[in-house]
Formats: structure tokens, sequence, C-alpha cells
């Protein structure tokens, strides 16, 4: 009796974890999200963010007006960040007229070492942050990483997405929204 209950918890285990997985290249806007915040208010987000100078904030008032903007929280440690991350890298004469915010939670200086390694001090407008106050995982119900929000010209959101994505997914997404 105890083993059938055993497995019966540990199915139910596994259905409820695959039922909740986002497939690879999906946007993250499904309906599990229609409360979030994101979609209740699907413009840029009002995050504040400590910069990497560990003295000053930036808001999304920081950000250049009548630009696309991608919102990516990821963790400096996260294998699937640092692939999305050389992704964009090696296309990124295709994303140099779309503002990069990266925001992360994880200590300040895996951000910093983060950004020593990739180098994303060479490309103004890409811009690093910790998420201090975790406004951001709430506000899109983030559950796994990379995350990426994609906003048009006017600050509207395009789609969101949850893991690695081809650097061609994330520029057609802007594309279909134009």
């Amino acid at each position: 009796m105890k083993y059938a209950f055993l497995a019966i918890m540990a199915i139910t285990c596994c259905k409820i974890l695959t039922a909740q997985s986002t497939a690879p290249n999906q946007p993250a806007t499904d309906p599990a999200n229609s409360q979030a915040p994101f979609l209740r208010f699907p413009t840029l987000p009002p995050f504040h963010l400590l910069k990497l100078d560990s003295s000053t904030y930036m808001t999304k008032d920081d950000l250049k007006k009548n630009r696309r903007t991608i919102i990516m929280f990821f963790s400096p440690d996260c294998e699937h960040c640092k692939h999305e991350t050389e992704n964009i890298l090696a296309d990124f004469d295709k994303f140099k007229d779309i503002q990069i915010v990266m925001a992360t939670y994880q200590p300040f200086e895996e951000m910093k070492e983060f950004n020593a390694h990739y180098r994303m001090f060479e490309h103004p407008n890409v811009m690093l942050g910790r998420d201090e106050k975790f406004f951001l995982p709430p506000f899109y119900k983030i559950r796994n990483l990379p995350y990426l929000a994609l906003y048009d010209k006017k600050g509207n959101l395009v789609t969101t997405f949850e893991g690695t994505q081809k650097t061609d997914t994330i520029l057609n997404a802007f594309a279909e929204k134009k």
C-alpha cells in the first residue's frame, strides 16, 4: 500500500512538472500567465536595477525613446543564459539597434564577472543591472531562464520567451509586430 501511494505521488509530480514546462521557441504568454502583471500592463515595466558601478540605478526612464527593447532576465551561472548571450553576441550586428536590458537577481560580483567575460561593456546598447528588489520574476511570472520580454519602439509588449531562443526567432517576433 505504501509503495502504491509513493508510485502514484511520483507519477502525479511528473505530470505536474511536465505540464508546467514551456516548449522551446514558444512564447511564454500562455493561459497560465493570464493574470500576470505584464499582461495586465503590457508596456515597459517600472524596473529599478542597480548598475555595474554599484551606486546608481537604471530605470525605464533611462531607455532611449523610439527604440525596440529586450528585457532579458538571466543568471550569470545559467548555461542556457550563457548560450543565449553567446547567440546574440554572434549576431550582434542584427541587434545593434535594439536596447538590451539584462537583469539578474544573483550576487553583484557574479554579474560583474559575467560582464567582463562576455565584454558586454563593448556594446553601448546593452545594459546590465541587478534586480535587488526581485521585481521582474513575479511581474513576468518567470519559470525558466533566460526570460526575454520584447517591446516595440513605443514600449508596447511584443511577446515573451522562456528558455534559449534562436536569434532569428527573436528578430522575427519583432518583424511580425511591425
